[in-house]
């Protein structure tokens, strides 16, 4: 089955409203985690082409890669290391304009300028996270913020 996306809007926000409900139809009867993650990094990825965007998992006292789209990653990530961890640790979301001014920043790839990391919970816990990376500095703003949170809002309806 092919599935195409009819998106609209010039600004990043038009475009996130056009996206995000046509990946909740995409999804809708879908009940695998590892294909509703892989399905929606590669809409993010298609729709605003980040350097690097995919989902960390917890794992016990880890973050373990899940689903991305881009250049190989970290596989695990401790609780509380780089921003991914940060974002674990505090549950809140970060967003990073410069990832070489953030103490303790894992570079995986040294192409990553800037950075988003929204939690997803599961009954107030956090379960995984999306890490959005862009190799330009000052990418991401309270609207990218305010739209991921909503997607993973949604999303973690699935774990």
């Amino acid at each position: 089955m092919t599935e195409n996306f009819f998106l609209t809007g010039n600004t990043r926000e038009e475009q996130y409203v056009s996206l995000l409900p046509q990946l909740e139809a995409l999804i809708d009867k879908e009940t695998n985690l590892t294909a509703i993650l892989s399905n929606v990094s590669a809409a993010l990825k298609q729709q605003f082409d980040f350097f690097w965007l995919g989902f960390y998992l917890v794992d016990n006292d880890n973050l373990v890669l899940g689903p991305f789209q881009g250049t190989v990653a970290c596989m695990r990530i401790a609780k509380g290391k780089g921003v991914c961890g940060t974002a674990w640790e505090q549950a809140t979301s970060q967003l990073v304009p410069d990832v070489d001014a953030f103490p303790g920043h894992i570079a995986c790839s040294n192409a990553s300028k800037s950075e988003v990391v929204i939690p997803i919970f599961k009954m107030n816990n956090v379960v995984a996270v999306l890490d959005v990376d862009s190799d330009k500095y000052n990418d991401f703003t309270s609207v990218d913020i305010l739209y991921l949170e909503k997607l993973c809002n949604w999303l973690s309806t699935y774990f």
